[in-house]
């Protein structure tokens, strides 16, 4: 820790009650550290209350965008960003040298899964290794990145303690789980309630006093890992579900009847069922991810988590169901997938947002060209497929003319983007192949539809 001046007494107060003083009439420098889907409409929320918001991040490019005042996540309103840069309120940094000057520091950075699908913490280390470098009396540090339960007490309160600082005493340290739902116009970062797990009841205190501030009802827990375990529960139960109705999906299909039929029907009975759709896998960075960190922190116990672990299994076969049925088509039509031009429709991972991490779409796109096929797609949000997928860079983006649709073997819908007219599609492709039931409002050409 750099030997800095503390410009903040108490002045005869205590540390809680200055902090919460100074949250109270915003002068309490928020600094958000991740300023992707979850980190930058939480800098807008707090902005718009009248705090002044730091953002840190390690891409250049959402540094210099923020600083212009240019939005490039649909789930933030481009001009109430665009007031508050111009205010002064937001700006944005790739260093860590202004931490020292700020109250409240929130750690909003990806945790993936590394190539053998274990829990890579990497990002919120390296955080934390910056942060202490900065650290002094009077701040809070809150990590809001998905992870497995005892994350924060475990791995981060003794890298922030290392600087001689003790918890609850000179500084707080919270949990608090994001739960952006990417495209989801009803529930926003204001409304969805907020867990929030302190590592003392101190801690507790100041952390549930500051989100009260933005977000409408504020849930604490007993302790951090409380708030953990409730994040990966939260999306294993999700991902649970949504492996039953695939693999539902997978027999119905056998015996020729129609799951989304038997959907309709069992959502009419009022007790008793919760209804999931199936699809072509899971996607985005919570549901094929947290089951797996919680599988992982369970091995720890000696304890086998078989039903969840059969759930990702399923998740992921069913892509290759999907595979197998473009097989299975083609073939009918004496064609093989060889050489096919294959058109999909989407790779985002769910409808109407422009986010493909983990997206099954990637997954069956990989294996129809393992195949020898020829793809191409087609997304209104999505132009080009980079990164880690980056073996997918000769798969190219189309425009939805008449002519590709026509000249394609089969059309692939993989993600119901809304603003798509799937009667225009239907009405010119030789076939389609419908794995999200977008198809269901075109009661023309019903034979060239293939649902699963």
């Amino acid at each position: 820790m750099k030997d800095i001046e503390h410009k903040y007494p108490y002045q005869g107060n205590t540390l809680v009650e200055c902090f919460k003083n100074r949250i109270s009439n915003r002068t309490a420098k928020v600094c958000i550290i991740g300023l992707g889907y979850v980190g930058l409409p939480l800098a807008v929320e707090k902005g718009k209350v009248g705090f002044t918001v730091l953002g840190i991040d390690q891409n250049g490019s959402r540094v210099d965008k923020i600083n212009q005042g240019l939005n490039y996540i649909n789930d933030v309103n481009d001009e109430e960003l665009k007031q508050l840069v111009n205010r002064g309120t937001i700006k944005a940094t790739c260093n860590f040298s202004e931490v020292s000057e700020q109250d409240i520091l929130v750690i909003c950075v990806p945790t993936p899964l590394n190539i053998n699908r274990d829990p890579d913490i990497s990002y919120v280390k390296n955080v934390i290794k910056e942060l202490i470098q900065w650290l002094r009396p009077g701040q809070m540090v809150i990590l809001e990145s998905t992870t497995y339960p005892g994350t924060t007490e475990e791995i981060v309160l003794p890298l922030l303690e290392s600087t001689g600082l003790k918890v609850g005493k000179d500084f707080f340290l919270v949990y608090s789980p994001e739960r952006v739902d990417p495209g989801n116009q009803r529930y926003t970062t204001k409304n969805t309630s907020k867990v929030v797990g302190g590592v003392t009841p101190l801690c507790q205190e100041v952390g549930c006093f500051f989100y009260v501030q933005t977000i409408t009802n504020v849930v604490p827990v007993s302790s951090p890992t409380v708030a953990e375990m409730t994040k990966v529960f939260e999306n294993t139960y999700r991902a649970v579900n949504i492996a039953l109705v695939n693999e539902l999906m997978m027999l119905c299909d056998k015996m020729k009847i129609n799951i989304w039929e038997i959907i309709d029907a069992a959502s009419t009975k009022p007790f008793g069922i919760q209804v999931f759709y199936p699809g072509p896998g899971v996607g985005g960075h919570c549901i094929p991810i947290d089951p797996f960190y919680l599988s992982w922190k369970a091995r720890q116990y000696d304890f086998s988590t078989r039903f969840i672990e059969l759930a990702g299994e399923i998740n992921i076969l069913v892509s290759h169901y999907v595979v197998s049925k473009v097989i299975q088509v083609l073939n009918s039509k004496g064609m093989s997938l060889n050489g096919a031009r294959i058109l999909i429709l989407g790779v985002a991972y769910k409808k109407d947002v422009d986010d493909y991490r983990e997206s099954p779409a990637i997954r069956i796109i990989k294996q129809l060209t393992d195949f020898g096929a020829q793809v191409v797609f087609y997304d209104p949000y999505i132009r080009y497929i980079e990164g880690d997928d980056s073996l997918l860079l000769d798969v190219k983006w189309v425009s939805l003319t008449d002519n590709e649709i026509k000249k394609s073997d089969c059309i692939l819908i993989v993600t119901d983007h809304s603003i798509i007219n799937y009667g225009e599609i239907v009405a010119q492709a030789k076939v389609v192949i419908d794995t999200r039931n977008a198809t269901k409002a075109v009661l023309n050409d019903r034979e060239k539809i293939i649902l699963i």
